[in-house]
């Protein structure tokens, strides 16, 4: 991994980010930190052709997005106009919009990621799907999460594992990145905590800052590079404080682990 392969998610930021005057003021701190991309997630209502042109004045690029699910699958041909518009080659499915409770509802969803994925491959851009918790609940003896991928064309879907809810979901981030192997253009790294309260409560399962947990960060790190990871993407849901401060001190440990 090297520094210029960390990227930061604008969901962490998305407070600040709803209208384009803060989306450029906090693209500028997130710039100063050291990030050099961004994933495009949660921002406000601002146009495509502006986003780029924020990003490009703050001198970050844009790595991947998240669009919304129905949109990917629906109309995947304006995910693939959005994406030329904002420079980047690479979006991610976020969010299960359609139930996958069944076997039958998951080969629904498969055969249109599978379609979207090929609408987009033939504009020489890759469809991911970013995972939570609930697709590690089996169904007829594997996991959602295996089925999905079983059941697409590897050219049509890759991966954007999120570590902390592989971790959430009883699965191992090692494993899944080694299963994704040429098939991981993208990661979220986002940290699995275990705290104590100032009452001595188990907290488990808290979202914290990359280093400060409980993952095998070395490890899922080098996992990943062997498995053909382009950008890893910092993401934190929930922040103790400031976003940005906790973005700084994901990327001091992240910058820990780069060999010279």
């Amino acid at each position: 991994m090297r520094s210029s392969q960390i990227a930061a998610q604008l969901y962490t930021v998305r407070d600040t980010c709803q209208d384009a005057a803060g989306l450029a003021a906090t693209l500028r701190r997130i710039r100063a930190i050291g990030y050099g991309a961004v994933q495009v997630s949660g921002v406000g209502p601002i146009p495509a052709v502006e986003i780029r042109r924020i990003c490009d004045d703050a001198g970050v690029v844009i790595c991947a997005t998240h669009e919304s699910g129905a949109s990917i699958c629906d109309t995947p041909e304006q995910v693939v106009d959005r994406l030329r518009i904002l420079g980047c080659t690479a979006t991610a499915y976020p969010y299960p919009h359609l139930p996958i409770t069944t076997l039958e509802q998951v080969k629904v969803l498969a055969e249109r990621l599978d379609h979207a994925g090929a609408v987009l491959r033939r504009a020489g851009q890759t469809l991911c799907y970013h995972n939570h918790d609930h697709e590690f609940t089996r169904v007829a003896g594997k996991t959602v999460l295996d089925w999905l991928f079983d059941l697409t064309d590897p050219a049509h879907l890759a991966g954007e594992p999120d570590v902390y809810w592989v971790q959430k979901g009883g699965g191992d981030p090692v494993r899944w990145c080694e299963r994704l192997s040429g098939r991981l253009p993208l990661l979220h790294l986002k940290e699995y905590a275990c705290r104590f309260t100032a009452e001595g409560a188990l907290q488990s399962g808290q979202i914290a800052e990359v280093g400060s947990g409980n993952l095998d960060w070395p490890r899922i790190v080098h996992a990943a590079e062997v498995a053909g990871c382009r950008w890893f993407i910092v993401e934190q849901d929930t922040c103790p404080a400031d976003p940005v401060d906790s973005l700084k001190r994901s990327w001091d440990y992240l910058l820990t682990l780069i060999q010279p």
